[in-house]
C-alpha cells in the first residue's frame, strides 16, 4: 500500500478562483484607470492645440508690428 505524504501537491480549485478573482479586479481597476487618463490626454491635446493656434496668432500680430516700424 503506497503511504501518502503529509505534504500536499497541486492546488485545490477554490485558491484558483481566488487567484482568478483577483487578477480579474486589478484588471479592471486598471482598465478603469487607463480610461480616465486616455480621456484627460485627449482633452489636454484639444487645450495645447488651442494655445498653439493663439500663440501663432500672436506672433502673427508681432510680425506685423514689427513690418509697420521697417524691421
Amino acid at each position: 500500500m503506497k503511504r501518502l505524504s503529509k505534504t500536499k501537491k497541486g492546488f485545490t480549485l477554490l485558491e484558483i478562483i481566488m487567484v482568478i478573482a483577483i487578477i480579474m479586479i486589478l484588471a479592471a481597476t486598471v482598465a478603469i484607470s487607463a480610461s480616465g487618463i486616455l480621456n484627460s490626454a485627449h482633452r489636454g491635446q484639444d487645450s495645447v492645440a488651442n494655445r498653439v493656434v493663439k500663440e501663432r496668432n500672436g506672433i502673427a500680430q508681432q510680425e506685423s508690428r514689427l513690418k509697420q516700424y521697417g524691421f
